[in-house]
């Protein structure tokens, strides 16, 4: 296949369904995209019935491009990450990978236009995190989970509102961010730095007074990220966790052990926000953001500083902070299944503690008069 026949199976992958996140070639399968959250077969004429590992191959060449670089790191890591644009029509994140002797393509379609905090539906309270002068910023979830979205979103409010340089460093750079107020100087892996450590080093010479760092993947990393902090800059990254307590802790993690207190102590002076993402499919077709929000107050650096324990859990915090713009995943769904935006059984599968979600679903079925339960009568046997 040349390069035009790809473009030309690209393009059409992309018209084959509604609300196309990501498109899938894997040999033994046909061509999939994932729409909704779910993989579909692209049903055309010219598709493959299966595709051949010649043929998958042939697809992570053309997207290489003859980059070297990235054909050394497939080679000897097993996967790269790359950038696509197909003209006219979308810009890919593309990650390559070995699977024995063959190669899958994953290609993450990143949209054009920067979505607003109201066009997202973005909690209130984190149009505050724009007006932060310092500090760590995190947004973490599983793969796919809209963070990056929702961090351009952030973004761009500063860029709307505050005339500051901004400095991103990205792997690859996914939205972008055109001159406002703000300037921004968006770097991307591979092509501008070689590491984010190296990135993240530079940066601190370039005069920013806010750093996006696209993920904290090391200690190296997460030890320069907590400096640009500590001195001033306000920092925004990402990690792969599910709540505020398992961040904190994979941060600690990274660290020897003999410098567990030093770090619970630079964390606790520097974290501001943590913001933990899931999507839940949404009634009628797309998906819709859920969120665990942990703003920093007292309790929190109490928290950081000594450990989780009885009655001092960050999920009890965030329980007793809603005043504050702070919510915890199960209050966050439970206003979503009461707006009638997801079903009762999503709200279930997606819960953190299924009890508290049940009860939050019975109450608001008791308050439209609905039944709660199956069970129509009960009698006491004498």
């Amino acid at each position: 296949m040349r390069k035009q026949e790809i473009e030309y199976l690209l393009a059409r992958m992309l018209d084959s369904h509604q609300d196309i996140s990501d498109l899938n070639i894997t040999v033994g399968k046909p061509l999939q995209v994932e729409s909704s959250g779910e993989l579909k077969t692209v049903e055309t004429d010219f598709s493959p019935a299966e595709i051949t590992p010649f043929q998958a191959e042939i697809f992570a060449l053309n997207l290489i491009n003859r980059n070297r670089p990235l054909l050394l790191t497939l080679v000897t890591e097993g996967s790269c990450d790359a950038s696509y644009e197909l003209p006219g029509k979308a810009r890919f994140r593309v990650n390559i990978f070995s699977r024995g002797d063959t190669f899958s393509t994953v290609l993450r379609k990143l949209e054009d236009r920067i979505p607003t905090c109201e066009e997202l539906g973005l909690p209130k309270a984190l149009q505050e995190v724009s007006g932060e002068k310092n500090g760590f910023v995190l947004f973490v979830g599983a793969t796919g989970t809209g963070k990056t979205t929702s961090l351009a979103a952030v973004l761009n409010e500063i860029n709307e509102k505050l005339p500051v340089h901004v400095i991103t460093l990205e792997d690859p750079i996914e939205y972008k961010h055109p001159h406002k107020r703000a300037t921004f100087n968006q770097r991307e892996l591979g092509i501008d730095f070689v590491s984010f450590a190296s990135g993240l080093r530079a940066a601190l010479r370039q005069a920013p007074k806010v750093i996006l760092v696209g993920e904290m993947r090391d200690r190296e990393t997460m030890e320069i990220g907590l400096a640009a902090a500590e001195t001033g800059h306000l920092v925004f990254s990402s990690l792969h966790t599910m709540n505020a307590g398992q961040t904190i802790n994979r941060i600690v993690g990274m660290f020897p052990l003999e410098e567990e207190t030093q770090i619970r102590a630079r964390l606790a002076d520097t974290i501001r926000w943590i913001v933990c993402q899931r999507l839940l499919p949404r009634i009628g077709g797309g998906r819709v953001a859920a969120f665990e929000i942990l703003k920093t107050n007292l309790r929190v650096r109490d928290a950081i500083l000594h450990g989780e324990r009885e009655g001092r859990t960050f999920q009890e915090i965030i329980e007793a902070g809603q005043a504050f713009g702070m919510v915890t995943f199960d209050n966050y769904i439970i206003g979503l299944y009461r707006e009638g935006v997801i079903t009762e059984e999503t709200a279930l599968s997606y819960a953190t503690t299924r009890g508290v979600v049940g009860r939050g679903i019975d109450s608001i079925k008791s308050s439209k008069g609905e039944a709660t339960t199956e069970i129509e009568k009960l009698e006491v046997d004498w």
